[in-house]
């Protein structure tokens, strides 16, 4: 691999970083799976690199590592939603209270699936 193919590579990888980090700041989650599978073709090209510049690497190596920690938030975030939304379902089929004893009441909830009509 030549000298200038290497830098190609690295630039090519940087901007798709810088692209990554944009969309996991916009909340664009699926543009992150092809951005993923090109990414991880760069970086097996780079792996196969044997005169590759340290400085530059260590660079790469940093977005990588801002770009997981951004990653991680964004599905930390969704657990936390997809959490809350089951505690509101498991509300609208009962909730739990404590008496001032400490003993636990359930209180069951009731759906109903009528239409009434007025005239």
């Amino acid at each position: 691999m030549t000298h200038d193919t290497e830098h190609q590579i690295i630039r090519r990888l940087d901007s798709l970083l810088e692209i990554e980090r944009a969309a996991l700041l916009k909340g664009d989650l699926q543009a992150i799976p092809k951005l993923v599978e090109e990414k991880e073709g760069l970086i097996d090209a780079l792996n196969a690199m044997t005169d590759s510049v340290p400085s530059e690497l260590e660079a790469l190596q940093a977005k990588v590592t801002r770009n997981q920690a951004l990653l991680d938030g964004a599905l930390q975030g969704i657990r936390n939603v997809a959490a809350r939304m089951a505690a509101f379902r498991r509300m609208r089929r009962s909730m739990e209270t404590y008496d001032e004893y400490g003993h636990k009441h359930t209180i069951l909830g009731e759906v109903d699936h009528k239409v009434e009509k007025r005239a």
